[in-house]
C-alpha cells in the first residue's frame, strides 16, 4: 500500500510539472503552447509587452495583412485632415484590375473613403486598397514609399513593402510576426475607431456604375469574430506562397491583445493558433494603470521672469504583469530636477514619475513643464523690486 501511495504522489508531481505555467523574466512561457504555425507572437497593446513568441523575427510573406499598414496610413491622413470620410474616390482602371480578394469596383465607379475603408477592413478588397492608396498619395508607387518610410519610423526592421495590398508574390515583399504586431499596435492604439470597421461581420454596399445600381455584400474574412467572443479585429491574409496569416486583436476586461500568426498551413490552423494565444494571454495578463490625473505641485524657477511654473505628466502609465504579482503594491515616486533654471520651454522634461514593484523599477513617465518662462534681465529684476516695494 505504501509503495502504491508513493507511486501516486510521484505521478501527481510529474503531472504538475508538465502543466503548471512557469514564466521567466522574458515573460515567455516555459511550456509549449503547441502553436502549429512556424512563426507567431502575442503582444499586449497598451505597453507593447511581448508575452509569447515563436521565431517571430523570420522574414515571411505577409499577403493581405499588408493592408494593416494601408489602413494605418489612411487613418493618419484622416487625422491630418488630408482626406475626409465623406470624400468621393473614383476607381482607376489599374485599381479595378487587381486580382485576388476584391469587392469588384468598376473603372470610374465612385465610393466614399468610409466605404473603401470597410471594403479593405471587412472584405480585404485589393481593388479598394489600391483605390485608397491612389487617393492618399496620387499613385500606388508613392503610397508604397510612404509605407516603407512608416515601417522604418516604427523600427520594423524585417519589413519591406512592394504593394499596398499584399498581392505581390516576391521574396522582397516581406515582414515578420514582430513587425506585424508593431504596426497592428500602432493602428489600434492611435486609431481605435478602426474597430468600427473590423468588428463588422457582414454589411451591404452599393455599386453605382453606368450599368445601374447593384447591392454587394461585404463578408468578413476574419472568422474569429464568430469563433472567439472577445475578438475586435484585425486582418487576415493568404496566398499560395504566404500561406495563411492573421493579426488578431481582442479585448477582455480592459486588456487589448494582439496575436500574430504567420505562414500557417491552412486557414483553420491560423484561427485556432490565434485563439489559443489570446486565451493564454488573457489568463496570465494583469494590467496596472495610472491615469496620472493628480495635480503636481508648482516648481520654483531660478533666474526667470516668473518665480514658479506648472508641471504635468507626459502620459498615463501602464504596466503588464504575467507572473501573478500583487499590483496593489505598485508605488510611484516623483523625482524632479534639483533646479529649474530659466529659460524654460513648455514641454521640456522637468523630471519623471518612477514606478516600483517589490523594490524594482517597472517603468516611468516624464514630467513636463506646462509653459514657457523667459530668463530674467536687469529690467525684470527692477520690476520685481518695485513690485515688492509697492506691496
Amino acid at each position: 500500500m505504501k509503495k502504491l501511495l508513493m507511486m501516486f504522489l510521484s505521478f501527481q508531481l510529474s503531472f504538475l510539472v508538465l502543466v503548471t505555467p512557469v514564466l521567466g523574466e522574458d515573460t515567455e512561457p516555459s511550456y509549449d503552447l503547441n502553436v502549429s504555425a512556424p512563426s507567431a507572437l502575442l503582444m499586449e497593446a497598451s505597453t507593447g509587452t511581448v508575452i509569447y513568441e515563436k521565431d517571430a523575427d523570420i522574414p515571411l510573406k505577409p499577403a493581405s495583412i499588408t493592408k494593416i499598414m494601408t489602413l494605418l496610413l489612411t487613418f493618419e491622413a484622416l487625422e491630418k485632415g488630408q482626406i475626409h470620410l465623406e470624400d468621393q474616390v473614383t476607381t482607376s482602371a489599374y485599381a479595378k484590375s487587381m486580382g485576388g480578394s476584391q469587392v469588384f469596383l468598376d473603372e470610374g465607379e465612385v465610393q466614399s473613403v468610409d466605404t473603401l475603408i470597410k471594403c479593405i477592413a471587412v472584405a480585404s478588397g485589393n481593388d479598394a486598397a489600391v483605390a485608397m492608396a491612389e487617393y492618399v498619395a496620387g499613385s500606388e508607387e508613392a503610397f508604397v514609399q510612404m509605407m516603407n518610410e512608416k515601417a522604418a519610423a516604427l523600427n520594423m526592421t524585417a519589413t519591406h513593402f512592394e504593394d499596398c495590398c499584399g498581392l505581390t508574390d516576391s521574396d522582397t515583399h516581406i515582414t515578420s510576426a514582430r513587425d506585424v504586431a508593431i504596426m497592428s499596435r500602432e493602428l489600434i492604439t492611435r486609431y481605435p475607431q478602426v474597430y468600427d470597421y473590423t468588428k463588422i461581420w457582414m454589411e451591404d454596399i452599393t455599386h453605382n456604375t453606368a450599368r445601374g445600381s447593384t447591392p454587394f455584400t461585404l463578408s468578413s474574412t476574419n472568422k474569429l469574430l464568430k469563433q472567439y467572443p472577445y475578438t475586435t479585429g484585425l486582418k487576415t491574409g493568404s496566398t499560395s506562397s504566404a500561406k495563411y496569416c492573421l493579426s488578431a486583436t481582442a479585448n477582455k476586461d480592459g486588456i487589448d491583445l494582439i496575436a500574430v500568426i504567420m505562414a500557417a498551413p491552412d486557414y483553420k490552423v491560423r484561427f485556432d493558433d490565434a485563439a489559443k494565444l489570446l486565451q493564454y494571454g488573457f489568463s496570465v495578463s494583469r494590467i496596472y494603470q495610472d491615469m496620472n490625473q493628480d495635480d503636481l505641485e508648482m516648481a520654483q524657477v531660478t533666474g526667470g521672469v516668473e518665480e514658479e511654473i506648472g508641471l504635468m505628466y507626459e502620459s498615463q502609465f501602464s504596466y503588464l504583469d504575467v507572473t501573478g504579482k500583487d499590483l496593489n503594491q505598485v508605488t510611484k515616486e516623483i523625482r524632479l530636477k534639483e533646479e529649474h533654471r530659466a529659460p524654460i520651454k513648455a514641454g521640456e522634461v522637468a523630471g519623471e514619475a518612477i514606478y516600483f514593484l517589490e523594490g524594482n523599477k517597472v517603468g516611468s513617465v516624464n514630467i513636463l513643464y506646462q509653459e514657457d518662462v523667459h530668463e530674467a534681465r536687469y529690467k525684470d529684476y527692477l520690476k520685481m523690486i518695485f513690485r515688492i516695494y509697492l506691496t
